[in-house]
């Protein structure tokens, strides 16, 4: 079975915009529960204003809670800029990523500066990470739609990711910001990228907004790609369960259509359970009542004494 490899974000993008703030304990927490599951790459924090994103204030807090708990995890953080690349390093970061929004608009609305500007302070901070010899993710966001200036030219997209390419980024995510993806938009525009891009560098992030998240994810597939964002029980920008793609849905699909993950389904239950208890709110993907009622069943079958079963 080919592999494919999942990053869970959700205790960065899942968690940055929940009404309900969780403490590093319980973020690390969560983080075990991943692991525990079999997910080896997590995006865990953030180091961006904690004024602008109280959600992510413990940054310097959770990194080495996790570095301790979990050496072997493959663990990326956000930094929006130098002095973000600067506080994640004091921290002990081993791989930040950067994002970058794909058009004009959506930069002023976001951070305030020009699209000019914000590939300029993404390349210098991907080119000081890697003096530092840390490992660097590069997003292109809005990559699809802007919500601003609609559709995204798909020849921007490809100039920006190939920028971030020269500036070095060790894997370019491309961003369906809004989740206002097709699947044979997702499919045409990752074949053009993963011709001019190497495929093993490129990954997709994908938002459940309009329920096409898993059709997405399977077009991306079709189109060679490899690597995917997902965040558990969906958890994302969205308050609603339909946010990020959920990593249960597309475990479930990979698996389904001859990939290996090498995560469990069980495990991703377990974690789903935690975050739901804590942020005090119902998650769970498109598939979580399917895959709640199979371990029901097999919970009922491993309780079930033999003279029950027969009869």
């Amino acid at each position: 079975m080919e592999a494919i490899h999942i990053t869970d974000v959700a205790p960065r993008d899942g968690l940055q915009n929940q009404p309900v703030h969780l403490g590093a304990n319980d973020k690390l927490r969560l983080v075990q529960l991943l692991a525990a599951a079999g997910v080896r790459s997590v995006e865990a924090t953030s180091f961006v204003s904690p004024k602008a994103v109280p959600q992510m204030a413990d940054a310097a807090e959770l990194l080495p809670l996790v570095h301790a708990a979990l050496p072997e995890l493959r663990c990326s953080v956000l930094v929006p800029n130098l002095k973000g690349l600067e506080r994640a390093h004091a921290a002990g970061a081993a791989e930040i990523a950067v994002v970058l929004s794909a058009t004009e608009t959506m930069n002023q609305r976001n951070i305030n500066m020009g699209l000019e500007q914000a590939t300029e302070i993404s390349e210098r901070t991907l080119a000081a990470a890697q003096a530092l010899g840390l490992r660097t993710r590069a997003y292109v966001a809005v990559a699809f739609d802007c919500p601003f200036e609609g559709e995204t030219p798909l020849a921007e997209v490809l100039r920006l990711a190939q920028r971030m390419q020269a500036a070095g980024a060790g894997e370019i995510v491309i961003a369906d910001t809004i989740g206002s993806a097709s699947p044979g938009m997702v499919k045409e525009r990752m074949r053009v990228l993963a011709e001019a891009i190497a495929p093993e560098r490129l990954a997709i992030h994908l938002h459940d907004t309009r329920g096409m998240a898993v059709a997405n994810a399977w077009a991306a597939l079709e189109a060679g790609i490899r690597r995917f964002d997902a965040s558990v029980g969906g958890t994302g920008r969205e308050r609603a369960a339909a946010g990020n793609l959920a990593t249960e849905d597309l475990v479930l699909m990979a698996e389904r259509s001859g990939f290996a993950t090498g995560i469990s389904l069980d495990g991703l239950l377990e974690a789903i359970d935690f975050a739901q208890e804590r942020l005090q709110r119902p998650l769970g993907g498109r598939a979580i009542a399917w895959l709640r009622r199979q371990r029901e069943k097999t919970n009922s079958s491993n309780n079930t004494s033999p003279e029950t079963a027969t009869t």
